[in-house]
This record gives structure tokens, C-alpha cells and sequence, in this order.
């Protein structure tokens, strides 16, 4: 009986155990790529457009060739620099964006 008893609990620790494992959730992802971050952006601003519009605009923005239509505005570069730092914490990621947002990006 106490054999009994021992294996129940031995048999009940162990799937207790094994549900908590399947429960936790996956490790972190790995921080996106630039190329991976650009197509979000790009992806984001291309809202509305359709067909061929749409087509060459990914294909310039994806290019990451500055527009030669207008200078970006402070609130562009915010968010495509926000974009690029994803990833970056702390002393790091204040570096890169004051770095960024000074650069003619």
C-alpha cells in the first residue's frame, strides 16, 4: 500500500511538473533584425495603398534610401528611429537615439 501511495504521488509530481512546463511561455524572442524592423515600417505606412502604388513604394522604402521628395519630419524620424532601436536598453538605446535623431536620417 505505501508502495501504492508513493508511486501515485511520484506519478502525480511528475505531471503536475510537466504541466508547468507546457504552461510557461516560450523564451523571448530574438530582437528583430533592421531589414525585419524596416518592413514593419514600411509595411505600417503603406496603409491604403494597392497594386503597383504599393509595390514601388515598399520597393523604395525598403531600399532605405532617404526620400528625395521631402526631408523627413521630427515625428518620422522619431518613429523610424524608435524602429531601429528595438532591441537596444538602457545607456545603450539613449546613445543610439540621440544619435539618430541629430543624424540626417
Amino acid at each position: 500500500m505505501k508502495k501504492m501511495i508513493a508511486v501515485a504521488t511520484a506519478c502525480i509530481a511528475t505531471l503536475v511538473s510537466a504541466a508547468a512546463f507546457a504552461a510557461a511561455p516560450e523564451a523571448v524572442s530574438a530582437p528583430k533584425t533592421a531589414q525585419q524592423t524596416r518592413m514593419t515600417t514600411c509595411n505600417a505606412d503603406a496603409a491604403g495603398k494597392k497594386g503597383d502604388e504599393r509595390k514601388a513604394f515598399m520597393k523604395e522604402c525598403l531600399s532605405n534610401k532617404p526620400a528625395a521628395a521631402a526631408p523627413m519630419t521630427q515625428q518620422e524620424k522619431m518613429k523610424s528611429c524608435n524602429a531601429d532601436a528595438a532591441g537596444k536598453k538602457g545607456d545603450e538605446r539613449k546613445a543610439f537615439m540621440k544619435s539618430c535623431l541629430s543624424s540626417g536620417k
